[in-house]
This record gives C-alpha cells, sequence and structure tokens, in this order.
C-alpha cells in the first residue's frame, strides 16, 4: 500500500464519519461498539495464516486496518490523536525496542532479543505506572481472550519468581483442582461454585501449557478444529446409513467417533 492508499483510507473514514451525508451505522459507532468487531478481525487474520491462504490473508489484513483508522479517526474527532500519531507512536517503539538495529547496542541472537524485548516493555510499564502503584501484573489486558490473558498473567508473575520448577509439579495441581471439583459436584454444587472450580481448573491447565511451550490458544483451536472434524464424520457416517445424529443413540455416535480417531490415525501413519 502506497501513502496515497492510506491517505485514501482515512479520508473516505472520515467522509463516512461526517454528520452530513455520512453512514448512519458508521456515525453510530463507539471504541466500545467496534471494539468486538476489532478482536474478531484479529482473529480471522489469525485463521487465514492457519489455512496458509494468503489471498484471504490480504483481506482480513485490510479489514483489520480499518479498525485500526476507524479508531483513530474517533480519537481524532475528540482531539486527542489521529492516525498519523498511531503510526509515529508505534514506529517510535520499534525503533527503541531494537537499539541492536536502530542503535549502537551490539547484535543479539535471537533469544537474547526476546529478553531485551521483554526488559523494554518492563521499563516502558514502570514508566506508565509511575503515578502509582506498580505490579508485575500491570498492563494485561482484561479484553484479551480468557486463555491468552490467563498465560501472560502467569508469564508476569513467573519473571517475579512465581512459579512452579517442573511441569509435573502443574500436574499435581491439575489432579487437586480436579479433586476439588469434583467435591463441589458431590456436594451438589451450585453454578458460581462449579464455575469458580472450573475456571481455577482452566486457569492450572493454561499453566501446563505455558511450561511445555504450548500455546493454549492455538491448542484449543486444534483441539476445536479436531472435534469439528471427527464429529463431521460421525454424521457423515450416520447420513450413509440415512440417519441423523438426533436418531442415534449415544453409544452408537461414540463408536463412530472412535472409528475416526482409528482411520486419523491411519491416516497419519500413512504420511510418515
Amino acid at each position: 500500500m502506497t501513502l496515497r492508499d492510506i491517505d485514501r483510507l482515512i479520508e473516505i473514514m472520515a467522509r463516512l464519519r461526517t454528520p452530513e451525508g455520512g453512514c448512519p451505522w458508521d456515525l453510530e459507532q463507539t471504541f466500545a461498539s467496534i471494539a468486538p468487531y476489532t478482536i474478531e478481525e484479529a482473529y480471522e487474520v489469525a485463521d487465514a495464516i492457519a489455512r496458509g491462504n494468503l489471498a484471504d490473508l490480504k483481506e482480513e489484513l485490510g479489514d483489520l486496518l480499518l479498525q485500526v483508522v476507524f479508531h483513530a479517526r474517533m480519537a481524532e474527532e475528540r482531539q486527542a490523536f489521529a492516525f498519523d500519531d498511531v503510526a509515529k507512536a508505534i514506529a517510535d517503539k520499534m525503533i527503541r525496542r531494537h537499539p541492536h538495529v536502530f542503535g549502537a547496542a551490539p547484535e543479539r541472537d535471537a533469544t537474547a532479543q526476546t529478553v531485551s524485548w521483554e526488559a523494554a516493555k518492563a521499563a516502558e510499564r514502570s514508566e506508565k505506572a509511575s503515578r502509582g502503584p506498580a505490579s508485575a501484573l500491570d498492563g494485561v489486558a482484561l479484553a484479551l481472550p480468557a486463555l491468552m490473558r490467563a498465560d501472560k498473567l502467569q508469564r508476569r508473575a513467573a519473571r517475579v519468581g512465581f512459579d512452579w520448577p517442573e511441569a509435573r509439579q502443574v500436574l499435581d495441581k491439575i489432579d487437586e483442582e480436579i479433586g476439588e471439583l469434583r467435591r463441589e459436584l458431590d456436594a451438589g454444587a451450585r453454578k458460581d461454585a462449579a464455575e469458580d472450580e472450573v475456571g481455577d481448573l482452566l486457569f492450572a491447565l493454561a499453566n501446563l501449557a505455558r511450561h511445555l511451550g504450548v500455546d493454549p490458544e492455538a491448542a484449543l483451536r486444534r483441539g476445536n478444529r479436531k472435534f469439528e472434524r471427527r464429529f463431521r464424520a460421525i454424521e457423515a457416517a450416520l447420513a450413509a446409513r440415512g440417519r441423523r445424529p438426533e436418531g442415534a443413540t449415544l453409544e452408537e455416535m461414540e463408536a463412530l467417533w472412535q472409528q475416526a480417531k482409528d482411520e486419523e490415525r491411519c491416516s497419519q501413519a500413512d504420511t510418515k
């Protein structure tokens, strides 16, 4: 995209937000109402990447860029900041966080650069928090997906030494949380109590993923795809018999599920 193209996009958004002759829907939007669309577009970018579809990726990146332009336009209307300020801020930040490229710092390998990057981010957070009590957890956005936020919170706590040394100790914690959930169920757990225990269990599972070097969001997306693939196989197998899941027993569907699993394993073995 050339500078002329981004200027054109900014002008289009300004026109859409103009009270006289603009788009009624765009004019009604606020930061809060647009935020869910921003999150959705980011996930659609990730989906295009996961599918390896570069044509879709180009389109989804455009949709995500539009979100940035939209938010910047609303801020400009409040005389808070404009798109150029957003671009300048991120450009300055990238230069500040890469002194080995844009400054006099020595070259670093990828591992050392990650450490330096996190140190720079920590310094920036400390500066922002200088007007009030600082916490190692400052800056972890509330709007993040819950599993992603759990991972970030745990990483922050680990930096100051609050962490299990080994993954097996996290497994013990998971067993402990499962035991607590079982006791709640045996006692006829109320919904809020069950939600509390399930939350603890999911948090512990996210911790295990971190210790194993696994992205919990990516792992769950992979699990979702696996479930969808196998359930569709159940539907196809039943349809071949002139039936639907609603008319099948759980035992029948479980047998077809196991069949789908076995076929996947055989297919994977054939490709190795």
